[in-house]
This record gives C-alpha cells, structure tokens and sequence, in this order.
C-alpha cells in the first residue's frame, strides 16, 4: 500500500524481502519516495494514464501537465485522448479543469493536428462554445502572450478583490470612518490635496486663469483619445496580419480556424431549423458564443466571416468579394445571431438593452447567475428578490450545473444575508438535489477533511466544500459526520441551518498542522466498538479530501500502513477495513496507491461530479446478487474497486457509444 512507512537506510537485500512481501515488482519498487512529510508514498501510481487522472489539479503548472499526458499518450492514445476531454467536461463526471484542458488541446495541435480537428465537435459537449474560440485564439497567439494575459487577468482579479474587500469594510465600519481617515486636517484631507498643485501654482505667482487651464485640460485629453485610438487603430492591423500570416503559412493552423468555423455554422444551421420548428429546447448556446461583428474574438480570430462564409456558401455569388463579404456578414447576424439569441433569452440581451424588468431569472446559467447577481439587485432588485424567494420556497428553481462547490460555499459564507448568499445557499441546495437524483445516496460513507498546514487557500476551500457536500449525501448513521485529519482526528456532527453555518462550524474544528492516516481508522474503531455499532453499519468508504502529503505513521518501518489498519479491523471483528477515495486537491508527485491495489481510488479536482461514480454503484438492491467472491452467507459480494476500474468507470460514463467518435480519429491508422 502507498501509505507505508519505509526506511530508506535499510540495506538492499532488506528491501528486496519487502517488495517480495508486498508482492511489487521491481518496477513498482522503484517508485517509492517520501512525501513532504517524509512518510512514505509513490511518485506514481507505476500506470501513465491513471497519473494523468489522479496528478492534475487546477494549480498544476502547465509543463508537468504536458509531462504527464505525453506519457499517458505514448502508453495508451485512445485512453489519454479520452482523458484530455474528461478534464474539461462540466457535466457528466468531468473535472471542469478549463486551464489544463487548453494546455492539453495546445499540445495535441502541435505533435497530433490531425487527430484534434477530428474531435473539435466534441468540444462543446464537455465545455461550452466559447473553448473553440479560445483554442484558436491560443494557437494564433502562442504560449508566451497567453501566459501574459493571464498574468493581466490575475492581476485585474486581485484589484477587483481588493475593492470589493473595501467595499465590505465600508459597510461593515459605516462610510464615515473612510471620509474622517482622509479629511482629519486641511492640510491632509481629500479636498487639500485635490486642489495642492492650484495652491503651489498661485504661491510661485504662475497660477493661469481658469479657463486657460480647462482649455489645456480639454486639449490634454483630446490628445490622449487621439494617441489611445491610433494605439487601438495599430493594434487591430497588427492583429489582422498575425491572421493573414498564420492562415497562409501555417498549414495546421488554417485548418483549426476553418473547422472551428465549419462547427458554428453547422450548430446554427440546425439551431435556426429548430427556431423555425418552434423546438426552443433544441437550441444550444452556439449563437451565444459565436463572435460577434469587430468584436474582440473576431477581431483576434476572424472567425465571423470564416463562419459567415460556411453558413451561407452559396449565397451572393454574383457579387464581388467585398460587396459578397458585407452582405455574408450582415445575413447572418440577422436571420441566425439576432433571432437565436432572442429565443435564448440571454440575460445580457435584456441587460445591454436596460430591460430589466422583462430578463426571465429561470433561464439565466449559472455561472451568468452568480456573475450578474450585483447587477440585478442593483437595477431590478425588487423582482430578483422575489425570484430568489420563490426559488427559497421550492416555486422557482435556480440552475447549479457548472458551479464548482467551494464557490458557492464562498459566496454563502462572504453573502451571508444578502442576495448574493440566499442565491448560493439556493444553488447548493440544487447542487446537492441534482446528486441524489443522478443516483442514490452515499452509502456507509463518510468524509475525512485535511485541512493542515499544506493545505491553505484554495485547496482548503474546496476540502472543506466537498467535505460538506459527502456529509449532506451520506446515509444514516454518518450523514451530517465529517472526521478531522490530524495528528488527534475527531469525528464531528456538523452544526447549522444553512451552509455559511456549516461551513463556518467546520472551519472551527480542531485542526492541526499535521495528518496522521493510521489514527484515522483507529478512532473509527474506538467508537464503532464503543457504542457496539454492528459490522454492517460500520462505514464502508472514506473520502479524503487532502494534498497526499501524509506523515509517518507507522513505527515498523516494515509494516505498511494498511496491513496495520487491516490487522486492526480483523481484530475487533469487523473485517476487512472501509474502502478509500484518495481525492488530490493539490499539485504533488505524492501517489498513496499502485494503479492495481484493491480497496482503493485514485481521483482529483475541484468538481463534485466525479462524486457520480460511487453513487451510482449504490442504485443496486442489496440482496442482488453481483459478480465476485462469494461471502460466507452465500451471497456475492461487490469487487473491491481499484485506481484503473474507477478512471475507466469515469471515462465510461461520459462517452456514450453515439459519442465514440474518438475511434474514428487517424491516429489509430498510424497518422498524427
């Protein structure tokens, strides 16, 4: 078992004795490292695709991404092909890894063009529209602008954080106390120092009459517009003719540009006839996300008129390319972009538009929904609020498909309220309803957080999030229980009405800086026993949310942690020990499983989907019987789950055989 405290200083002859014991190859020997923490882990699961799926996270640098899929490619093309979209899908089981999945579709496009253009349709079904716009734009661009840009992004990000943050204090403190900080003398006040450069003017003796320094002032800025327009103007050439040089001398590229044109047009095509057909449910978000006109993706694309061209090929003929180019363009915005737009109901139409009181709030995404909610409480709040309302009273229903959980536990917990929190504790509730329906709930679980001190920011978040969300799905006697992952773990009930309370009780839980594994089994032991619960009560499987950096937990430095645990439960007569979903929340090479090893899962990520799987396996009726050995009763018992079945089991659920379109790619012809 990964998890095992090995001691590096023992002779060779020793080690080879215990690989022997633990019935590990060689190979699988020589993986063996330690954690940050010096307990003993695998840099890898000894299988490449299995890596790929446990490894990537959101904060894992795009170099080791590109590492850990050409392995994965080299060993298996197909399965790593598969696991490029798993990363990105936000339904089904995907990770929502939108980052990782454009480093992945970066290098697919440089080592195999041929085999991306053929699945670039399939893009949509896991993401969205949009991500065909940015896997062009990052081709043309290039790694270096892309990471530039990003960098920007990050940076506005943190600006937007800070005055939101002051925007709280405000509140929070009353505004006076920020006039009084900046007005406390004449000297200092905002008012002083508004007017220092007219007062030192008029004590040199130069100070120029008022309307002299307006009509500089006016000049001024009419030649900063002047210069900021030429700057845009040469921007837009620049632009035009990075497109014109990549279309002409990049071969690979011209092609993703005209088949990420050809699907746009071809979605609007059947979009417009389901229009015509008044089948308003059959229209997807193409139109949404197609460019629009001298818009910023078509300026860096130019994909309007690439689409344009493909949606209307036969029409115009007769005109010259410039008349036949301004008529494609102006066709297609008005008999597809405009009207599909209207039938979506896009909440930017009515917004841009200032038709507020008219945006339906049912029909808004989620993502839009939690985006724009400071929007409508601002120009429509007595309407949002009742729609918020209706939505708190089961009337009214609020999407949550594509929101990842630490968010929206972020938002209940900082919005606590106000519109912003009743919307997230909304979404949660739908989050967790949206679960149970794709299966049943969480049997004999049970979810072990670990929040230590490797474990701060984000991936804190999200452990507490997911935590909660297993706690919520678990069935009786462990809904509601979440265990601490410390060097004294603890089980607790969680405390709350609503999920900023939860949230908030599970953060003040005794947490320490450290994570010992084995205790964590031994104190579900001591109160299984202590309160007689029988062996088929006992929990099944444990969720741990954590970085994989484990410490040492085993004194023998040749007993693995697992047959301690194993040893333990023989022992007070509940059998084998629960099942273990190892869930990565950070970037570490720490691997705490062999691909093969039995009773355990390898996952990772942010999303709650992969949740999907286990509770999927629980929609069986308990007396059906099921392949693997039988039990001492006569029945069958379940196969022990391992990394490789659960990976193929996620792969499995997202790609339906209408949408094995991946076998049809030239690669498995020997083509790139």
């Amino acid at each position: 078992m990964a998890y095992a405290s090995f001691d590096y200083s023992s002779s060779s002859d020793d080690e080879d004795d215990f690989s022997t014991e633990m019935g590990w190859s060689p190979a699988e020997a020589s993986l063996l490292t330690l954690t940050e923490n010096c307990s003993a882990t695998f840099s890898s699961s000894g299988d490449a695709c299995v890596d790929f799926f446990f490894q990537i996270v959101p904060d894992t640098p795009s170099s080791r991404v590109v590492s850990l899929l050409e392995l994965a490619w080299k060993q298996d093309a197909l399965a790593a092909l598969k696991l490029v979209f798993h990363l990105r899908g936000i339904r089904g089981t995907g990770k929502s890894n939108k980052l990782a999945f454009y480093t992945c579709t970066s290098w697919l496009h440089q080592h195999h063009p041929k085999t991306l253009h053929g699945n670039l349709d399939l893009v949509p079904k896991f993401g969205y529209y949009k991500d065909l716009l940015e896997i062009v734009l990052r081709e043309l661009e290039g790694p270096e602008e892309t990471e530039k840009k990003l960098k920007e992004k990050e940076s506005r990000d943190a600006k937007v954080l800070a005055a939101k943050a002051k925007h709280k204090s405000k509140e929070t403190h009353g505004i006076f106390s920020h006039v009084r900080k900046y007005a406390r003398t004449g000297e200092r006040g905002y008012h002083a120092r508004k007017g220092e450069a007219a007062r030192k003017a008029m004590a040199e003796g130069v100070l120029q009459d008022r309307e002299v320094r307006i009509a500089a002032a006016l000049k001024q800025d009419k030649e900063k517009a002047q210069m900021a327009s030429q700057l845009r103007k040469q921007k837009r050439e620049d632009m035009a003719s990075r497109l014109h040089t990549s279309l002409k001398d990049n071969s690979d590229f011209a092609t993703l540009h005209d088949v990420v044109a050809a699907i746009f047009a071809k979605q609007l095509l059947a979009d417009k006839s389901a229009l015509d057909a008044s089948k308003f449910f059959e229209i997807s978000f193409a139109a949404k996300w197609c460019p629009s006109l001298n818009k910023s993706y078509d300026l860096r694309t130019g994909l309007y008129h690439a689409i344009a061209e493909h949606l209307l090929v036969k029409e115009f003929l007769d005109l010259d390319a410039e008349k036949r180019a301004l008529a494609l363009v102006s066709k297609m915005r008005k008999e597809f972009l405009v009207p599909i737009r209207k039938a979506l109901e896009m909440p930017e139409i009515y917004m841009s538009a200032n038709r507020w009181s008219e945006l339906p709030y049912e029909r808004v995404p989620s993502v839009a929904m939690t985006n724009y909610v400071g929007h409508f409480v601002k120009h429509d709040s007595e309407r949002y609020v009742k729609f918020l309302e209706n939505v708190a009273s089961g009337k009214k229903k609020v999407a949550a498909g594509a929101l990842l959980p630490h968010k929206v536990a972020k938002e209940a917990v900082q919005g606590r309220g106000k519109p912003q929190g009743i919307l997230a504790e909304a979404q949660w509730k739908r989050m967790v309803s949206d679960l149970k329906e794709s299966g049943s709930k969480l049997n004999s679980s049970m979810a072990v957080c670990d929040v230590s001190g490797s474990m701060s920011g984000t991936p804190m978040e999200v452990c507490i999030a997911l935590g909660l969300l297993v706690a919520e799905l678990s069935e009786e006697p462990f809904k509601n229980h979440l265990c601490t992952f410390s060097a004294m773990p603890e089980i607790h009930l969680v405390q709350g009405e609503t999920l900023a309370d939860r949230y908030k009780f599970t953060e003040r839980m005794n947490w320490d800086m450290n994570t010992d594994f084995q205790k964590v089994f031994r104190r579900l032991l001591d109160l299984a026993q202590a309160s007689d619960l029988p062996k088929d009560k006992m929990v099944k499987r444990l969720f741990v949310f954590s970085d994989m950096e484990f410490d040492q937990a085993s004194a023998n430095p040749w007993e693995t942690d697992y047959k301690m645990i194993a040893k333990m439960y023989e022992e007070a007569g509940y059998g084998e020990p629960p099942e273990i979903v190892f869930w990565n929340l950070r970037d570490s090479i720490s691997t705490p499983a062999l691909s093969n090893q039995k009773g355990v899962a390898l996952v990772s990520g942010f999303s709650k989907n992969l949740l999907k799987i286990f509770l999927d396996e629980n929609t069986e009726p308990e007396d059906e019987e099921e392949e693997g050995e039988e039990s001492k009763e006569g029945k069958k018992e379940k196969p022990k789950i391992d990394p490789k079945e659960v990976m193929a089991k996620a792969l499995a659920a997202d790609f339906l055989p209408e949408e094995n379109l991946l076998v049809r790619v030239s690669l498995l012809s020997g083509v790139s």
